[in-house]
């Protein structure tokens, strides 16, 4: 009994801080300092992204609605006759047909081939009715929806319509789509590929870390277009071309990742994800036509790199010779800016390796 008493005497009594219970400051300071606080702020941001993945892809995508469709207009459409299916047209449609007047068959066609119009109205002579052509290659979900409107529209007004696709897509690719899974696996690879790098090859220093960018952009743009065209022959590619479009696009994308991963560090997937997924590929016209988008999406899909690519693409594939300038110049100020900014601040860049001096060593 003494000697448990003794025992008791010689450990003193329980006070300090380990004999209190835990205050609230305590508990949190705690929490912060364990791995639970960033695995919490993870599950709420893959919840928040979760749904903003969806709600943006539905929003422009499960209901497209056109505003204003600019169309080509040839000949004495400005009859009885025309006034009436024009009429009907946009009534059907609940949008404005944005009427160019041409002067003839060739500059409408090369109205089309410049991307200008999505269809061509053509006043057929002696009031015998109109000629609806509409251009599956330049937005197949406008084509189609101009092409029923244009139908049920000759109906009702008794206007005597004829419709022809006088740029359809091509057979591999019924529905329009296989050109936007490419940029978008661009895209996706593209900062996919960047995440690996800073995970990977953590020691690789800023001149390195773009010339293995360049290197697996190449690479990927290259697996890209041969598996679709030579593997898979669902379409038929300007191989060339689209093999630069494709490389440059992941390229892009993977310096925008790793701006970001400069300027945020460990949390850059956050504004790469919004600008290239959640923004860029549900506004950039190649699941849903640009005139079937919200008009504020239509425009600002053109500036970002998804829009860009898919726009560069589309053009390489269908309309041949008349390539534009500015997709191009989009993903290349893109990724100017990204390196610019990657190589300004590379010191804050969370990867590289240390240099030990000859003397130290």
């Amino acid at each position: 009994m003494s000697d448990t008493h003794d025992a008791k005497e010689s450990r003193g009594p329980s006070h300090g801080a380990h004999g209190r219970p835990p205050t609230p400051a305590d508990t949190w300071a705690s929490f912060k300092a364990s791995p639970f606080l960033p695995a919490t702020v993870l599950v709420l941001i893959l919840a928040a992204a979760a749904a903003l993945f969806a709600g943006s892809y539905t929003y422009t995508m499960a209901n497209p609605t056109p505003r204003h469709i600019p169309t080509a207009v040839v000949g004495p459409v400005d009859t009885a006759q025309g006034a009436r299916f024009v009429d009907g047209m946009e009534r059907a449609l609940n949008a404005s047909l944005k009427l160019r007047r041409y002067d003839g068959a060739a500059e409408a066609r090369r109205a089309v081939d410049d991307q200008e119009v999505f269809a061509v109205l053509t006043g057929r002579p002696g009031g015998s009715g109109v000629r609806l052509d509409v251009v599956g290659a330049a937005g197949a979900s406008v084509a189609q929806l101009l092409a029923e409107a244009g139908t049920k529209v000759g109906r009702t007004t008794g206007v005597p319509v004829v419709v022809r696709d006088i740029k359809p897509l091509q057979k591999g690719d019924p529905r329009g789509l296989a050109l936007f899974y490419i940029s978008l696996a661009a895209v996706i690879i593209g900062f996919v590929g960047a995440i690996q790098l800073s995970v990977h090859a953590r020691g690789l220093d800023p001149a390195e870390r773009i010339v293995f960018t360049v290197a697996y952009a190449l690479l990927g743009g290259f697996a890209i277009a041969a598996a679709v065209d030579w593997l898979l022959g669902a379409l038929d590619l300007p191989f060339a071309e689209s093999w630069l479009i494709l490389a440059l696009t992941m390229f892009t994308s993977g310096m925008v990742f790793t701006m970001f991963n400069t300027l945020m560090g460990r949390w850059a997937m956050l504004p790469t994800w919004g600008l290239m997924v959640l923004l860029g590929n549900p506004s950039s016209g190649g699941a849903v036509s640009w005139p079937l988008l919200p008009s504020a999406l239509g425009h600002v899909g053109r500036w970002l790199p998804p829009g860009a690519s898919v726009n560069a693409q589309h053009t390489a594939v269908y309309f041949g010779g008349h390539q534009h300038l500015f997709p191009f110049a989009v993903l290349g100020g893109w990724a100017l800016v990204s390196c610019a900014v990657f190589w300004f601040w590379r010191h804050r860049h969370p990867g590289g390796r240390d240099r030990v001096p000859a003397h130290a060593a």
